[in-house]
């Protein structure tokens, strides 16, 4: 097996990911699932979550970037595939070379991809990003200022085909009074906007605008698709924040490395770089075979962080370095050379979770998986 010559990996539970969609189902009704699998699926694994999404049903899929498209369509995807981020004009090609569906930044970007068709003899496919409030791309439609001439123009353009319209939540999580409230005027302003549409004697084809805090926290809203990233990966953004539903997910990934030495340290002796961690009295002292170039931050040395060896949980001591961190198995029996240690997962009974790394980060459960190195391979649950 390849973890016998991995200093550290990962492995993921793709089964799990069929649970997980059927609890979002559950949740957002008749709704479909456009499974998002930007950022190599979250670190995940992009073409395998698609694939395991596939097989479950999901016939849409969004990503960040169009080499992110391309990567799956070359690992064997051929369902619809949305392009949620920016593509630069030098790339327009590959968007009908690979039958791939742009978001439209901006009124102007698209009429720049219609020129573009234009002059290539082809059909952009595309969908109308509509800025109800998140002010990051998309054609403003807000309360102070409301852009529906450009919205609708987009839709009229010859090469550009506007096969669906989205939106997207910036305070979904937020259970607060405010942030329902804004949230609420979103939703209304959306579908202000598709009423608008219809009025003009146009389809806005397929609809979607709930996140994965969206779906936890809105349910059923009744458009075409949802959009869950995390969610089906079993975990939310941060266990602390509250939900209004009840979700039973399982969470798909587990971290692990290797023990690579065990030794003594004496009262007084420090550990790692900057010797932020003293030691006070006789200690065993494992060093582990991952560091933050694998993905494990930096910012969590000496923050009381646990992981489990032998099914026990040992606190990581000192500096975490780039390859390598060191942990305190003074209490655990028969630590060697080769042991597992668990960094997510679950162990002799106990577990440790993604979401403990991302507190101690300050951080949310997003960033600390996506930030899981390219080097640690993600290997395949077994059984």
């Amino acid at each position: 097996m390849l973890e016998a010559y991995s200093r550290a990996w990962a492995e993921i539970d793709y089964d799990a990911i069929a649970h997980n969609c059927d609890e979002v189902q559950k949740i957002v009704g008749s709704t479909k699932i456009m499974g998002i699998v930007k950022a190599n699926a979250y670190g995940h694994g992009d073409i395998a979550c698609a694939k395991a999404l596939r097989d479950w049903g999901v016939d849409f899929f969004g990503v960040s970037s169009v080499d992110e498209a391309i990567g799956l369509r070359q690992g064997g995807i051929e369902e619809n595939i949305l392009i949620l981020g920016y593509t630069p004009e030098e790339h327009f090609h590959y968007l009908h070379e690979y039958n791939l569906v742009q978001s439209l930044c901006s009124y102007a970007y698209a009429k720049k991809l219609n020129q573009y068709g234009k002059e290539n003899h082809c059909v952009i496919r595309a969908h109308c990003k509509v800025d109800t409030g998140m002010n990051r791309t998309g054609v403003i439609y807000q309360t102070q200022e409301k852009h529906m001439e450009e919205i609708l123009a987009e839709y009229q353009l010859e090469a550009v085909s506007v096969e669906g319209i989205f939106s997207h939540f910036p305070v979904s999580d937020d259970l607060g009074e405010d942030a329902k409230t804004f949230t609420k005027k979103q939703i209304d302003l959306f579908n202000e906007v598709l009423a608008n549409l219809k009025a003009a004697g146009i389809n806005p084809g397929v609809t979607h605008l709930q996140n994965s805090y969206g779906i936890l926290n809105y349910g059923s809203l009744g458009y075409d698709y949802c959009r869950p990233g995390l969610l089906y990966m079993g975990v939310t953004s941060d266990d602390t924040i509250p939900i209004a539903s009840n979700p039973d997910f399982i969470p798909i990934l587990s971290l692990y490395a290797n023990v690579s030495v065990v030794k003594w340290l004496q009262p007084g002796m420090t550990v790692s770089y900057g010797r932020h961690f003293t030691v006070k009295k006789p200690c065993k002292v494992a060093t582990m075979s991952i560091g933050y170039a694998d993905g494990l931050p930096r910012i969590v040395s000496n923050q009381d962080l646990h992981v489990l060896v032998h099914g026990q949980a040992c606190p990581i001591i000192g500096n975490v370095c780039m390859d390598q961190c060191m942990i305190d198995v003074t209490d655990v029996e028969n630590v060697q050379e080769g042991d597992t240690v668990c960094i997510v997962g679950l162990q002799g009974g106990k577990r440790v979770t993604i979401d403990e790394i991302s507190r101690k980060a300050h951080t949310i459960n997003n960033e600390t998986l996506s930030a899981l190195a390219a080097r640690v391979p993600r290997l395949k649950k077994r059984g």
